[in-house]
């Protein structure tokens, strides 16, 4: 069964300008009534380091949920963790554990070694709470900081984190756009056989160019986990200024589409989004 990711947390962190609080309400209420399998909808981390997020457990209590949508909320330690667990709308953690140490430590303030620490104490929250922890391989194609980089890399901490940890739900992710059709097949057609027990997603990057051959690499390779925010908005504002951006949902559903392959998504709550998108996100 497929399951499509929608995230406007990743959409708007990087944004300057403050969106109001019952904007981003609004606006992730349609995503939930689209019938996405989970929305990526905030964020407990300091408010100093990502500014627009701070208004996560305000955003929380305005949401409309039901059945069908799930919500995940992205932290980066066991205290945003704490907070996290206590809200028991949320179904999700993710965390953001990169194959690079120079970006680890960019992100999360932490080395490889303390972010296995962190793993740990984040997983035992998640299953004490009722919880799914989500790990994403952050520079899982491509490493722009000089540092040594391969798929054997990435594929040795994934199944760290399964046989470590039990992390059941792994996304490999394109932080800074720098994956191709041969770099996301590779990868994909390495990690599923590898290890048959973890639903693997894809969080990719792209050019507008370039984002079919790139959806189309991991869904062939098997993958059927993929993360995307409308129009394309967003990225990581932890990586560098010029990054392409997020996998356009939109597009990514038109690509189903073309294959017959069922999203359980209610276009025309997308289409309403779309507009809405507009009045949420500053040009």
């Amino acid at each position: 069964m497929l399951e499509l990711i929608e995230c406007p947390r990743d959409a708007m962190q990087g944004i300057n300008e403050f969106i109001p609080t019952e904007k981003k309400i609004e606006y992730i209420n349609l995503l939930i009534e689209a019938g996405f399998h989970t929305i990526d909808f905030g964020s407990f981390v300091n408010p100093k380091a990502v500014p627009q997020m701070a208004d996560t457990a305000e955003v929380l209590k305005g949401l409309k949920l039901n059945e069908k949508t799930k919500l995940l909320a992205i932290i980066a330690n066991k205290r945003g963790a704490e907070d996290a667990v206590q809200f028991d709308e949320i179904s999700y953690l993710g965390y953001p554990f990169s194959v690079s140490e120079e970006f680890q430590k960019r992100n999360t303030n932490a080395t490889l070694e303390e972010s296995l620490t962190r793993v740990g104490e984040i997983k035992s929250l998640c299953d004490k709470h009722d919880k799914e922890m989500v790990v994403y391989l952050s520079m899982a194609f491509g490493n722009p900081y000089g540092e040594e980089w391969n798929p054997e890399q990435v594929i040795k901490w994934a199944d760290r984190l399964y046989n470590e940890f039990e992390i059941k739900i792994l996304a490999p992710s394109d932080t800074i756009g720098t994956s191709t059709r041969g770099s996301i097949d590779r990868l994909f057609a390495s990690l599923i056989p590898e290890l048959p027990e973890v639903n693997f997603g894809a969080h990719l990057h792209t050019t507008p160019d370039t984002w079919r051959e790139k959806v189309d690499a991991a869904y062939q390779a098997g993958c059927r986990r993929f993360d995307g925010a409308l129009k394309g908005y967003g990225g990581c504002p932890m990586a560098k200024d010029d990054l392409t951006g997020n996998m356009p949902m939109e597009k990514m559903l038109g690509y189903f589409d073309e294959r017959e392959v069922e999203t359980g998504v209610d276009m025309e709550k997308v289409n309403q989004a779309l507009v809405k998108a507009g009045e949420v996100f500053p040009l």
